[in-house]
């Protein structure tokens, strides 16, 4: 209820919704050609940062920087086509000093937010180049970064190479938010089954009460990852986030985090790294992760993760330095819990400048 009557007073507001938020991070990590800086990172840009903003700037309503964005993903990351090729996940300084691709290799997450931002973007703003280039770069998803794998059939791979080990194949959790699932759902085959096979494994999760950054597929079994473990930190973040933005809540996902959220009551913070079978904890979690947790968590446990992110809060960002990683999760959490958006029971973006600027933004 709360949620709803605060999304009714924000589509009150003029059609140029305030978000500071988004403002400030704009102001501090895009530069003005359009590029995600990754400013504790060597200044490198990823394909997911750019997908982020673009998720944001439709959300903020700002067609002007979403082009910005487009055009340098495109022309950086995608060898000038990004209807042709999976966009290139990390661009940055090289070892010879000068700028440009690092790794070719795509990211899979990255390109189905691209993916899904292009669609609602042309659907919400009536442009249909827009979706054109979404369905595009959909089917080239669906060509390199799709395998089957026994037992769960059809899943999404973490990108075009390098994830098959010992007669068995890497997955990450976070990569399939389901319901940008539900909206690829609704053009039918492969993006179903997808969507099955992504619920399916976050169920074998719910159990141990964590989720780990990443797991293994092999022999009809999902098993512990033999490069990273068990251990679920900065990916594995992502997924309760998905969970609580879940428009219609799952009631074999509710109890996902019941682990994460035990040590916070528990110790009144959150680790950087928790096991995901035993819960043994290392590390102080950043304050994206406390912003990550606030859709899914109880009103309890909203009230201590709301404190740590209200002692973290610097200038108008989180954290001293401020990090890109934890700004994105506050974006989403915070945006989501504002009610500056929702998402439809078939995965549609739902803005709330929609309701307010209808004939406007068109």
């Amino acid at each position: 209820m709360i949620a709803t009557v605060a999304f009714a007073l924000l589509a009150a507001t003029p059609c140029e919704l305030t978000w500071p938020l988004w403002n400030r991070y704009a102001e501090t990590f895009i530069s003005g050609d359009g590029r995600v800086i990754d400013r504790t990172a060597g200044d490198r840009t990823t394909s997911e940062g750019q997908a982020y903003a673009l998720f944001f700037s439709l959300i903020a309503n700002d067609r002007a920087l979403f082009q910005r964005l487009l055009i340098w993903t495109e022309q950086n990351l995608a060898q000038g086509d990004l209807a042709r090729n999976l966009p290139a996940w990390h661009w940055g300084k090289r070892k010879n000093g000068s700028w440009g691709v690092i790794d070719a290799n795509s990211a899979s997450d990255a390109d189905l937010w691209l993916a899904y931002d292009l669609l609602e973007a042309g659907r919400l703003w009536s442009q249909p180049r827009y979706s054109a280039l979404g369905e595009r770069l959909l089917s080239n998803v669906a060509a390199r970064e799709l395998a089957n794998v026994p037992h769960f059939g059809t899943v999404l791979v973490p990108g075009a190479a390098g994830f098959n080990l010992e007669g068995g194949l890497r997955l990450n959790p976070s990569y399939s938010p389901p319901q940008i699932l539900r909206r690829f759902a609704r053009l039918g085959a492969p993006w179903s089954a997808v969507l099955h096979s992504s619920m399916e494994m976050l169920r074998l999760f719910v159990p141990g009460g964590a989720v780990p950054d990443w797991a293994f597929a092999k022999a009809g079994q999902l098993l512990h990852d033999p490069v990273t473990g068990r251990v679920g930190s900065y990916d594995a973040i992502r997924v309760y986030l998905w969970v609580g933005m879940m428009p219609e809540r799952d009631p074999g996902l509710d109890r996902i985090a019941t682990g994460l959220l035990r040590k916070l009551r528990e110790t009144g913070a959150l680790p950087e790294r928790v096991d995901a079978r035993t819960l043994e904890a290392r590390g102080s979690a950043p304050p994206g992760f406390y912003a990550a947790l606030l859709p899914l968590a109880p009103p309890d446990a909203r009230a201590a993760l709301e404190a740590h992110l209200a002692a973290a809060r610097r200038r108008g960002l989180y954290g001293d330095p401020p990090a890109y990683y934890d700004q994105n999760l506050a974006l989403f959490a915070q945006g989501f819990i504002e009610s500056r958006y929702r998402f439809g029971a078939d995965g549609a973006l739902v803005p709330a400048w929609e309701t307010r600027c209808i004939g406007r933004a068109r």
